[in-house]
């Protein structure tokens, strides 16, 4: 999925939303097994209630991985779901050398129908350029994160900079826009505007709006821009709407509420 078929969605839909797939099964709505056929059952029932709002969606893999075989054999049915006319994005973080990363390249693009990576910049470029091989896909650059350790390594001074600008200077060398995105947290709103300054045109993936705490109007302000540029992530508002029956109905209206914020910012 190209550059201009992600903002082609954003207008058809007047959405930026991307709807996180973190399935639990031990928090599965009491009408639904606790097990792969309740979880599949779930992810289902939440992409078709959600697939009007969403222009992605996003799969942390982890929360499948940790089933093993079964687990990922849930992730690739899981994706089965997806619309066509969505970005899948696997959210994996990975990032190794660059015979490793030519591994996992192949096993998100081509064995799994990812659209999306996200990688960590730390071992350099060797261990992003595979992934930037294939064309129509997208590398998810962690550049600004919301959890509490960011401030361990990514606002740390280097070279006269906060490290997390010289990575976003550094990985744009290496790919372009209609390549790369990069991650920013939504609870970081008061960094974006200077992140937005830094690449223009780029997307950004935004996780943080919702049970986190970010703020869509903060993040919106600060950072779209003309093709808006955001895919704004809700995982757990939107999966975790109801624990009750109706989950799928809770979930697609809390995913309607926020396309309709959504919608006061596309022009």
């Amino acid at each position: 999925m190209n550059k201009q078929e992600i903002i082609s969605q954003i207008n058809a839909k007047k959405s930026y939303l991307c709807t996180g797939l973190d399935t639990q099964i031990e928090k599965l709505p009491v009408s639904l097994s606790r097990d792969g056929k309740g979880l599949l059952n779930f992810n289902k029932e939440i992409i078709q209630a959600t697939s009007a709002y969403s222009v992605a969606y996003k799969v942390n893999t982890a929360f499948y991985e940790q089933y093993g075989r079964e687990g990922w054999e849930w992730m690739e049915e899981t994706l089965s779901y997806l619309p066509d006319n969505t970005l899948k994005i696997a959210d994996a973080k990975r990032g190794d050398i660059g015979n490793t990363s030519s591994m996992y390249a192949k096993a998100f693009f081509e064995t799994l129908p990812f659209d999306a990576i996200t990688v960590s910049p730390y071992m350099g470029e060797d261990s992003i350029r595979p992934f930037l091989e294939f064309e129509n896909k997208w590398v998810i650059c962690l550049a600004l994160t919301s959890n509490a350790g960011h401030a361990d390594f990514q606002i740390s001074e280097y070279e006269g900079k906060k490290l997390y600008e010289k990575v976003i200077e550094t990985v744009c060398k290496w790919g372009t826009e209609e390549q790369l995105m990069f991650v920013v947290g939504a609870t970081r709103a008061e960094k974006v505007k200077e992140i937005r300054e830094l690449i223009p045109n780029h997307f950004l993936l935004v996780p943080g709006v919702g049970a986190q705490g970010g703020s869509l109007e903060d993040i919106t302000n600060a950072a779209a821009n003309k093709d808006i540029g955001l895919l704004i992530n809700a995982s757990r508002s939107i999966l975790y709407a109801s624990s009750e029956e109706d989950f799928a109905e809770a979930a697609a209206a809390e995913a309607k509420k926020m396309a309709i914020e959504m919608a006061t910012f596309i022009k």
